[in-house]
């Protein structure tokens, strides 16, 4: 059964839609009767792959802490990618023409892309996971092309939130190479959040951009297990939806696959969307939230702000982000 609930604000709670009808062969219909159960229940590709980056030594602890328990939960390998940062301007030239990078600059990014991997050594050691680490000397200018051409190779890279008080500098470039240039999901575990799998209650930001759901495909392989997926539409009056009930024709699909999905459309009384879906995942409980990221540009993002910049900075809970 597919619930679709219509919150207020202030009034009722909600109202629950009759349970949804059994479709029947038309021009424009699906069919939602019994279905072999070893084909309901096809397994997805899981993330057996996963790449973290490190940039400092005091973080290795606590966001290998955080990633470690969605890794074996997947049984997926884990890859670090402990990173020196040679943050010289490359583009200096000396009076021979020739241009200038120190040697000193280059020395101290190594050592600490060394003494990462050393903390990440003796971090992982009595883990049973299968990992690896490699240490890699990046220039600030090249960090991009470093992260993506490892990302590529991963089904999916999990970062700590890039932004708010002690986040990395580096993080939103790393976040973003996944993204853009790798075209890689990535997984944002705040500070202090372990995952324990299957997630129990996952919310997915629906708008009905391409990028929602590039992210609800990619993710099937956790809202399927999941006990419940709601399917939170904020301001459904503004997405132009082709149908009497906004996250409706997504339901029906996440329910062919094996997902247990339910509609909720949020009326919007907070300043903003991402402060909107924040507040109904902690209405509900929710373990995770699924979106699409940046359907704005990013330059125009991160200076005037939107949904995925602003989840980035304010989220509680694992976020799921793929576009």
């Amino acid at each position: 059964m597919i619930q679709i609930k219509e919150l207020a604000r202030g009034g009722a709670e909600y109202r629950l839609e009759p349970e949804m009808r059994r479709l029947v062969p038309t021009s424009r219909c699906w069919h939602t009767g019994r279905r072999n159960v070893a084909t309901r229940r096809k397994r997805h590709m899981a993330y057996k792959t996963i790449l973290t980056v490190l940039t400092q030594a005091e973080d290795v602890a606590p966001h290998l802490d955080a990633i470690l328990p969605f890794a074996r939960g997947e049984g997926a390998h884990l890859d670090i990618l402990c990173l020196g940062i040679d943050r010289t301007r490359v583009g200096y030239v000396a009076a021979d023409g020739m241009t200038f990078i120190t040697e000193e600059s280059q020395r101290l990014a190594m050592e600490n892309a060394e003494a990462i991997r050393e903390a990440v050594n003796e971090k992982m050691r009595p883990e049973d996971i299968t990992w690896g680490a490699e240490s890699v000397l990046a220039y600030s200018a090249g960090l991009t092309a470093v992260v993506a051409d490892r990302a590529r190779y991963s089904d999916l890279v999990a970062v700590p939130k890039p932004y708010g008080e002690g986040a990395d500098p580096d993080a939103p470039i790393i976040l973003e190479a996944a993204l853009f240039d790798a075209d890689v999901p990535a997984l944002v575990l705040p500070n202090g959040v372990e995952p324990v799998l299957p997630f129990k209650h996952a919310v997915v930001g629906w708008n009905e951009r391409p990028e929602a759901f590039a992210a609800v495909r990619a993710a099937l392989p956790l809202l399927i297990p999941a006990e419940e997926t709601d399917i939170a539409v904020v301001n459904p009056e503004r997405h132009g939806s082709k149908t009497a009930d906004p996250g409706e024709q997504l339901a029906v699909w996440l329910a062919r696959h094996g997902a247990k999905p339910e509609v909720s459309l949020v009326p919007q009384t907070m300043p903003t969307v991402a402060q909107e879906l924040l507040r109904h995942c902690r209405d509900e409980g929710a373990d995770l939230l699924v979106m699409g990221a940046y359907g704005h540009s990013r330059f125009r993002e991160a200076i005037l702000g939107g949904a995925t910049r602003d989840m980035l900075e304010l989220t509680e809970i694992p976020l799921f982000l793929a576009r």
